[in-house]
């Protein structure tokens, strides 16, 4: 949010939120699960344990006053995935993309819930995406021969991806190579003695199930 996000520092207080619409159901519009996880790459590189010290928590850069606006309880970044997916809809519910700068430089546009007050349910907030992390694959999997770099997309991506959460990530196994990916590869590689090219490829891979895990 601020300083790399631009949030702004000091924040009204919220008008007293609107009572939930009697009877209301699923949302039907609310954005979907591809421009909440751009979002979440722009803001914190989809990290929802992020805490740098500049003011600005998880995966959408909470600060403490709007964490606290929209009910967060504790520190935005050691709530679950699937918390901070919710206080992140329940702030677009009362403010639309207004937060967020990157939502401003990714053209995120806001549609019929954007500042509508109507508080979600968890239900609601559920297709965002966060959630527990997911289990890894048990055993190594044959590396798919492909050499992996910024950008790419593919199934054997989130194979590799759900491994890493069991060295401390937070990978939702979205299958692309993003900030966060590059950012593991390299540490994976430099554990493991192998040269720090960035490059997802056969040593790399095998190193996520059989190597040193990275230093964090």
């Amino acid at each position: 949010m601020a300083g790399r996000s631009g949030f702004t520092r000091v924040l009204a207080p919220l008008a007293a939120l609107a009572a939930v619409w009697a009877g209301a159901g699923t949302a039907a519009a609310d954005p979907g699960h591809g421009d909440w996880h751009r979002l979440r790459q722009c803001e914190s590189g989809g990290r929802y344990d992020i805490a740098t010290g500049n003011g600005y928590y998880g995966a959408y850069q909470f600060d403490l006053p709007t964490w606290r606006s929209v009910g967060g309880a504790g520190m935005p970044h050691r709530a679950a995935p699937a918390e901070q997916d919710y206080r992140a809809l329940y702030l677009y519910r009362m403010r639309g993309w207004q937060p967020w700068e990157c939502a401003r430089k990714l053209g995120l546009r806001p549609d019929a819930d954007a500042g509508s007050e109507r508080v979600p349910t968890h239900a609601e907030s559920a297709h965002i995406g966060g959630g527990p992390a997911q289990p890894a694959p048990a055993g190594t999997p044959p590396w798919p021969g492909v050499v992996y770099t910024y950008g790419d997309c593919a199934d054997a991506l989130r194979a590799w991806q759900l491994r890493m959460n069991t060295h401390g990530y937070a990978f939702e196994g979205t299958g692309c190579y993003y900030a966060e990916t590059r950012a593991a590869v390299l540490a994976l590689q430099r554990a493991n003695g192998i040269p720090d090219s960035g490059k997802l490829g056969p040593k790399t891979w095998r190193a996520a199930w059989e190597g040193s895990p990275p230093r964090r």
